[in-house]
C-alpha cells in the first residue's frame, strides 16, 4: 500500500524522498524493522492476551525433563508470527504481484489450518487435534492452488540465458544474454553442470505434445514439497526455539536466493535462473524472518509462548512455497535439512517398530524418542544445548546451499 502512495506522491508532486520505495532493498529492510518491532513490541500484549483467555498448551508426559513445568504455558503464538509479517508485506510489497499474492494465500491458509487444530486441542480439550486427514487435505488444497497459480499464471515466466553464439551487442551497446520471457516447469538441480530440469519432461512417453500436460507433474511435485516441509516444521516444533530459531536461518538464505533470481544482473554473474519480478519476494521474506526473530524473543528457553500448529505449519507452508517460486525446491533437502531428518527419524522409528513388532512379536525402536530432538533429550542433553547445535548445523547447511550456487 505505501508503495503505490509514494509512487502516486513522486510521479505527481515529486515528494522529496519518494523515490526511495521504488527499490526493493529499502522495502525488505523497511519490513525487516517493521515486523521485528511488531513481533516484539506487540507480542508481548498478545502472550498477556492468551493467557487471559487461558490459552495453555496441555503437555503429554513423555517423561522428559522439564516438561511437566510447560504445561499452561500459551500457545497459538503463531499469530504473532503471522501479523507481524502480514502487516508489514500488505504496507510494503506490491500487491499486485503474484508471487505476493502467493505467499499471502499461503500464510492465511496454512494459519487457519494450524489455529483450527490449536482451537480443538485447547478449547475442545482434544489432544488429537484437527484430524489428520483433513490436516493433509488442507495442505494438498494449498499444493493443488499454489500449483496451479504458478503454472498457468501468465505473470511467472522465466528467461534463460542464450548460447554465446547467440548473445548479441544491442543499440544501447549492451549485450543481450538472456532470450524472451516464457513459460516453463524448469527447476534448478544443484550440483550438476547444465543445472536445469524440465519436470514436463517426465511424460515425454506420451510422445508429441507431452509439454502441455506438465502441469500434472508440477502440481504433484508441489503438493509433495508443501506437505512434506509443512509436517517436517511442525514435527521440529517440540522444544524452545528450535522450529523458530532453524526457520529463520532458512528463511534469510532463500530471502538471498529470490533477490538474486529477480536481478538479471546477478543472474548473469552467478548463473542463475532469472525468473521475472520474483525479487519483490524479498519483502515478503524478509517481513517473514523478521517475525521469526521477534518471536523468538519470546520463545527461547524458558519460553513465555509456544506457537503451536497455527505458526508451525504456515512456516513449512511458506518456505516450501517460496522455494518452489524461486525454482530451487531440489535443494530443500539440503537447506531444510533440519526439517528432513526430524521426518525421517519418525518415519524410520515408526516403520521400524511396526517391522520388529510383526516379525519378532515386540516393536524395537532405532531412537529412544522421536522425533530426534527428543532422542537427545532422552540422552540427558539440556534443550538449550541441542537447539544451539541445532542452529549451528543448520548455518552450516544453509552456507553449503548457498556455495551451491557456483558449486557445479
Amino acid at each position: 500500500m505505501l508503495y503505490y502512495l509514494f509512487q502516486y506522491l513522486e510521479s505527481h508532486f515529486s515528494f522529496p524522498g519518494a523515490s526511495v520505495f521504488q527499490f526493493i532493498t529499502f522495502r525488505a529492510a523497511a519490513a525487516f524493522i517493521l515486523s521485528l518491532v511488531i513481533s516484539t513490541v506487540y507480542g508481548k500484549r498478545i502472550i498477556k492476551f492468551l493467557q487471559k483467555q487461558q490459552v495453555g498448551e496441555s503437555i503429554r508426559d513423555l517423561g522428559l525433563e522439564g516438561q511437566v513445568q510447560k504445561a499452561g504455558t500459551p500457545t497459538m503464538g503463531g499469530v504473532i508470527i503471522i501479523f507481524a509479517t502480514l502487516i508489514p508485506a500488505i504496507l510494503l510489497a506490491k500487491l499486485d504481484n503474484v508471487y505476493i499474492i502467493i505467499l499471502l494465500i499461503t500464510t492465511v491458509w496454512m494459519g487457519l489450518i494450524g489455529f483450527v487444530d490449536d482451537y480443538i486441542k485447547v478449547f475442545k480439550k482434544d489432544k488429537a487435534g484437527l484430524k489428520g486427514k483433513f490436516k493433509v487435505l488442507g495442505q494438498v488444497g494449498l499444493g493443488v492452488i499454489v500449483g496451479s497459480m504458478l503454472y498457468f499464471h501468465d505473470d511467472v515466466t522465466i528467461k534463460e540465458q542464450l548460447p554465446v553464439e547467440q548473445q548479441v551487442v544491442q543499440a544501447n551497446g549492451k549485450i543481450k544474454v538472456f532470450g524472451e520471457t516464457h513459460k516453463s516447469t524448469k527447476t534448478t538441480v544443484p550440483f550438476m553442470k547444465n543445472n536445469e530440469l524440465e519436470y514436463s519432461k517426465a511424460l515425454s512417453f506420451l510422445g508429441e505434445g507431452f509439454e502441455k500436460y506438465g502441469w500434472i507433474v508440477f502440481i504433484f511435485i508441489t503438493v509433495f514439497i508443501v506437505t512434506g516441509i509443512s509436517n517436517g516444521a511442525n514435527l521440529t516444533d517440540g522444544i524452545d526455539g528450535l522450529a523458530a530459531g532453524s526457520s529463520a536461518i532458512m528463511v534469510v538464505t532463500l530471502a538471498v536466493f529470490a533477490w538474486v533470481s529477480g536481478n538479471i544482473i546477478f543472474a548473469d554473474y552467478l548463473d542463475v535462473m532469472y525468473i521475472p519480478n520474483s525479487g519483490e519476494m524479498t519483502v515478503f521474506i524478509l517481513a517473514f524472518a523478521g517475525a521469526l526473530i521477534g518471536f523468538l524473543w519470546y520463545n527461547t528457553y524458558p519460553a513465555q509462548v509456544f506457537m503451536g500448529d497455527t505458526g508451525s505449519l504456515t512456516i513449512g507452508g511458506i518456505i516450501a512455497v517460496i522455494a518452489i517460486a524461486i525454482r530451487k525446491e531440489l535443494l530443500l533437502p539440503i537447506l531444510a535439512g533440519i526439517f528432513v531428518i526430524e521426518n525421517l527419524s519418525v518415519i524410520m522409528q515408526v516403520s521400524w517398530f511396526k517391522y520388529t513388532r510383526k516379525k519378532y512379536g515386540e516393536g524395537r525402536r532405532i531412537f529412544k524418542m522421536s522425533p530426534l530432538h527428543h532422542h537427545y533429550q532422552k540422552l540427558n542433553y539440556h534443550e538449550s544445548k541441542i537447539v544451539v547445535r541445532f542452529w549451528v548445523i543448520g548455518i552450516l547447511l544453509a552456507v553449503f546451499t548457498i556455495v551451491t550456487l557456483k558449486l557445479r
